[in-house]
Order: structure tokens, then sequence, then C-alpha cells
């Protein structure tokens, strides 16, 4: 009958463990929340350099979108 005292023992370590992480995460609810920490973004956003040899764009080459010969005045 030594299976009984070894199923005590895993379940107190488990039931130990639970009440380990239910106070760890009860103390830092005071600051956040699962659902505030799920909508924050994963890493910060450092912005990205341009490389040397691209050509900033041109304003004066920017496409005429209006039609032909004045159409839509």
């Amino acid at each position: 009958m030594s299976v009984i005292p070894l199923t005590l023992t895993i379940s107190l370590c488990l039931v130990f463990t639970f009440i380990v992480f239910f106070l760890r995460e009860n103390s830092r609810r005071r600051f956040s929340s699962a659902e505030r920490e799920a909508l924050l973004p994963l890493a910060e956003e450092t912005p990205q350099v341009m490389l040397a040899s691209r050509e900033p764009a041109d304003q004066s080459r920017a496409v005429d979108r209006r039609p032909a010969g004045g159409a839509g005045r």
C-alpha cells in the first residue's frame, strides 16, 4: 500500500504549486490583467532606416490621375 503516500505527496505538491501561482497572479492583477496584456504589442517597434541606395520619392514624378483632355471639369 505504498501508493497512497505517493499519491498524497504528489497531490500536496500540486496543491502547493497551485496556491503559489494563484497568489502570484493575484498580486500582479492589481497592476494589470490578462485581457489588458493580450492587447499590448509583443515588442517595442523601432523605426526602420531606409537604405542609402534607394532614392527618396520625388513629388514631381507623381502620376496625374485626372482624365486627359480636361474631361470631368
